[in-house]
């Protein structure tokens, strides 16, 4: 056998061949379209396993992600992410104090200051130095 000569050419097994090979590429061109569709339609199944509130929202937003690709991010972080709980998240780290001095300040200004538990303060204070 020569590297210039070619098997299967020109044989009953050539004709068998291709038509495989076009099985396996239609097959697998087949399989990969069906697995980007399942992966495009995740947003709108989570909405709807979860009852989601903005399932029209991620619906439009999935739809426009098969032209531009950015926006099925959004649909995929509005399905997953629980909006209610994040914001409360949100806002609990918002008002968390930062450092124990704020903390301090806070405390101060919280607590009313009578006038006379200021001057009985100030006297024992003299008193004792």
């Amino acid at each position: 056998m020569s590297l210039v000569s070619m098997p299967f050419v020109g044989s009953g097994q050539d004709l068998g061949l291709h038509v495989a090979a076009s099985v396996v590429m239609l097959g697998s061109i087949i399989a990969l379209a069906y697995g980007f569709w399942k992966l495009h339609e995740l947003p709108i199944n989570k909405a709807h396993s979860k009852q989601h509130q903005q399932i029209g929202l991620i619906t439009a937003l999935t739809w426009i992600g098969f032209v531009w690709h950015w926006v099925w991010v959004l649909a995929v972080i509005c399905a997953f992410v629980d909006a209610e709980k994040a914001l409360i998240k949100i806002r609990d780290i918002w008002h968390q104090p930062t450092s124990p001095l704020q903390t301090q300040a806070q405390a101060q200004a919280q607590t009313p200051i009578t006038e006379t538990g200021t001057i009985a303060s100030t006297q024992e204070e003299n008193h004792n130095a």
